[in-house]
Formats: structure tokens, sequence, C-alpha cells
């Protein structure tokens, strides 16, 4: 599928480029922002688009601002978070009635639970996370996560558990502190990429099968 060229208007001053795709008989729309080294055309990205669209969801991606600048130094919060409320009003409108679920890859997913913890998203039912940082490779800690108790909404955590940005011992009671609305899928030996080495007899194609089932089917749900 050939996937829309939009232009995201930010602010007065600043728009920045997206892609919405939407499959025939889409039953529910994702507003999927990139991690921190590449942007929204990032094979992953291609991938996780393509892989949802195939499974009836519509996808609406989008660059942050230093990303389409070309600059290798992440936008800070205010102005990321702004990006997301921008590219979650757009995409409703472009979504229509479907259900609308925002979130990301890593840098992305983790812009995006601060804007909602800050100031929920408008119809946003539910946020997907697709390796959300928990913290610094080499640094382990959770205070990333500290601001996650705002988050009312239903969450799907998308993770490895060779994640260097995310130790598993640490995820999972960050993950189990915030109740029934946070779920946590965890992948056996997928890094923070979802790559799994050979030795586990598995290919990052199925890792990549695996986890946009899970949240097609999570998304489905909580509709």
């Amino acid at each position: 599928m050939t996937a829309k060229p939009i232009s995201l208007r930010i602010d007065d001053t600043t728009t920045v480029s997206a892609l919405w795709d939407k499959p025939r008989g889409a039953t529910a729309a994702l507003v999927l922002a990139h991690g921190a080294g590449a942007g929204m055309t990032h094979k992953h990205m291609e991938a996780t688009s393509d892989g949802l669209a195939a499974r009836g969801i519509a996808v609406f991606r989008y660059n942050f601002a230093y990303m389409d600048r070309g600059s290798k130094r992440p936008d800070n919060p205010p102005v990321a978070h702004a990006a997301v409320r921008a590219a979650v009003a757009q995409a409703k409108k472009l979504a229509g009635d479907l259900p609308l679920f925002a979130g990301g890859r890593s840098f992305g997913a983790r812009m995006t639970s601060q804007a909602q913890a800050l100031d929920p998203l408008p119809a946003v039912k539910g946020l997907v996370y697709f390796a959300w940082p928990l913290h610094p490779a080499g640094k382990p800690g959770t205070d990333r996560a500290e601001h996650l108790a705002a988050v009312k909404l239903p969450m799907l955590f998308l993770q490895g558990s060779a994640d260097e940005l995310a130790e598993t011992k640490l995820l999972k009671p960050a993950v189990i502190s915030l109740g029934k609305r946070a779920k946590l899928h965890l992948v056996d030996h997928a890094d923070h990429s979802f790559h799994v080495p050979a030795k586990s007899g598995r290919k990052d194609a199925e890792v990549m099968d695996e986890i946009l089932d899970v949240a097609a089917e999570w998304m489905a749900k909580n509709a």
C-alpha cells in the first residue's frame, strides 16, 4: 500500500512531514512516532506501518521537527509533545470515526506517554509502546517511568527481554504498578530493535509478526 504524504502543521512556524496509511476496511488508527535516531521512513517504521495496515489498522506516521531539519539532537520534551498533539489532532481528522490510538517507537513512545500524562490527548483510547525506553543504555533506573502513573488510559508495552534500554527486572514491576490498565508483552531474546540472535531459533520477521499481532488484537479489544 502506498502511504499518502501529509504536511503536519505543529505551530505557526513549524511544519513537518507525515504519512497516512489507511487500508480498506480499517478498524482502528494508530498515531506512530519514531525513535530518536531514525525517522518515520526507517525500515522498522515502514515494517510496523505496513504490518499493521495488513491487519486492518490505519497508521499516521510523522517526523519530529529535529528529524525534518536533519539534526541528530532530539527535540526537547515540550517541542516533541507539541508534535505529538498536532499529529493526534490531524490523525483524528483523517481517521473519522475509527477508534484512535497513539504511541511510537522508543523516544517517540516516551514523548507520547509524557504528553498524555501532562494533558490527555483528545479522542485517544489507548497507548501502544514499541520498546519503551525505561532508562539510558548502561544506566538502569526507573525515574523515567514516574509520569506513567498519571496516564489513565490502557497501555501496551511491547518489549524485548534483552532490551538494553529496559531491563526486564526493572520494567516488570514498573508495569505491574500501573495496574490492570497496563499490559506487558515480552519477546524472549529480543533487543531494543526487536532483533533476535540466530541461537534463539527465530527470525526478526517472526518477532515482528508476533508484536504486530499482539498490537492489533489489543487495539481491537480496547477500541
